[in-house]
């Protein structure tokens, strides 16, 4: 069940100069679907990622890492290709696991006439089982035979794990008289937490960006899209969010982060990335409810996003609000104990959308049940907390979590 979530129309998802996508169904974990992605990128395509949190990463974020730094180093070939596998996560696979992701590399750039460390690896699904790597591989050259530069939707359902919906989103921006295109794809649905997840996204544009002002572009919008994402307080062994710049429009090369033709890119590609994010919380596993969680009035950014995450990851709000029961002291408790030592309660209001439901730390005297229900059983809601500190401000988005969540977890490996 996912929550308004909008109609995507292949047809409107813009082919992005310089990349062509290709799919096979390699069968990975299951049969007849499809399972297996390449993406290709012409010659001259900068590329900058960031990746998990998790100490325990998977192998292919280890071979990413390294081929990432490799490609940045002066006189170095750029990454011309990206591989993804769906279905196996290829994590907690110790050197096996490593062996298998360099020769998925290794394969791949025979039959495209490059070098390894001109591919970059990703994999999603199942922790802790081999990889069959030698089904992926056997796979690669129907992927590479059909790719073309309309695939945007087909790649987005190549990536699934348990999504019930393909995500993809597409724009273009005029910038000082070019225009510029960007698409993108992700995917997620569950073990979904800031410092990435267990999702993988993939933007486009064939604006030329230097790598340095490229590396700052993907720091830069991660936090403000993919790390403001939660569903259930998991942060997976696999994500990755990947942006990569062709150099095929018009527009001269970015090469400073003050520029207004960066300024204008950045909030572009942040725009189409928080809304490749939010799909991934509407589409949350067993998710009835989209939420977006407001904290303003901290003394900081950091304040406000503890307070943020420590509402999204509560079982006990997260479960109110699947149930539409205004128990809003349990929004109280999180923000108590999101770990803000010197924090004044009874600085703090708090409102559901319009509603003020607790006003200097306290229930608001003029606050009535039914209104909070009322706001509770619509499918998309406002938590705004205003602290009462200062002028900073941070919003996340998050879902409810219900008796599916727990269904669809527990039948996941079958």
């Amino acid at each position: 069940m996912a929550v308004n979530f909008p109609e995507i129309v292949p047809t409107e998802l813009h082919p992005v100069a310089g990349v062509t996508l290709g799919w096979a169904q390699a069968a990975i974990r299951k049969q007849d679907r499809k399972d297996l992605l390449v993406i290709s990128l012409e010659p001259g395509a900068t590329v900058a990622g960031v990746f998990t949190a998790n100490r325990f990463c998977a192998a292919p974020v280890t071979v990413c890492r390294e081929h990432l730094a490799r490609a940045s180093e002066p006189n170095r070939p750029g990454i011309r290709a990206l591989v993804i596998n769906t279905g196996n996560a290829n994590a907690g696979t110790g050197e096996p696991g490593m062996r298998a992701t360099r020769e998925t590399c290794t394969v791949l750039a025979r039959l495209m006439g490059l070098a390894p460390e001109q591919i970059l690896p990703f994999s999603t699904g199942v922790i802790l089982e081999p990889l069959p790597v030698d089904r992926l591989t056997a796979g690669l050259p129907a992927a590479l035979e059909n790719r073309k530069a309309d695939h945007w939707y087909d790649a987005a359902q190549t990536i699934m794990t348990t999504d019930t919906r393909p995500k993809a989103a597409s724009t273009q921006v005029v910038i000082d008289g070019h225009v510029i295109t960007l698409s993108g794809i992700s995917k997620g649905a569950g073990m979904i937490r800031p410092n990435m997840a267990t999702m993988l996204g993939f933007l486009a544009t064939d604006a030329t960006v230097a790598q340095p002002v490229l590396e700052a572009l993907v720091k830069y919008t991660a936090d403000r899209s993919f790390n403001c994402i939660t569903i259930d307080g998991d942060t997976s062994t696999n994500d990755s969010f990947i942006v990569m710049a062709t150099g095929k429009a018009s527009l001269p090369a970015i090469t400073s982060t003050e520029s207004p033709a960066y300024i204008a890119l950045r909030d572009a590609v942040v725009a189409l990335s928080q809304q490749l994010a939010q799909l991934i919380i509407r589409d949350g596993e067993g998710a009835t409810k989209f939420m977006t969680i407001q904290v303003e009035g901290g003394a900081n950014v950091d304040e406000c996003r503890k307070i943020a995450y420590s509402i999204g990851h509560s079982p006990l709000v997260k479960t109110a609000f699947y149930a539409s029961d205004p128990n809003l002291g349990r929004i109280l408790a999180a923000i108590g104990y999101a770990g803000i030592d010197d924090l004044d309660v009874g600085k703090i209001d708090l409102y559901l959308d319009d509603v003020l439901v607790a006003k200097a730390g306290g229930r608001n005297a003029d606050y009535r049940e039914e209104d909070g229900q009322r706001v509770m059983k619509q499918s998309e809601i406002l938590v705004r907390v205003v602290l009462g500190r200062g002028a900073a401000a941070a919003t996340i988005w998050t879902c409810d979590l219900s008796h599916d969540y727990v269904s669809i977890n527990a039948d996941y490996r079958s």
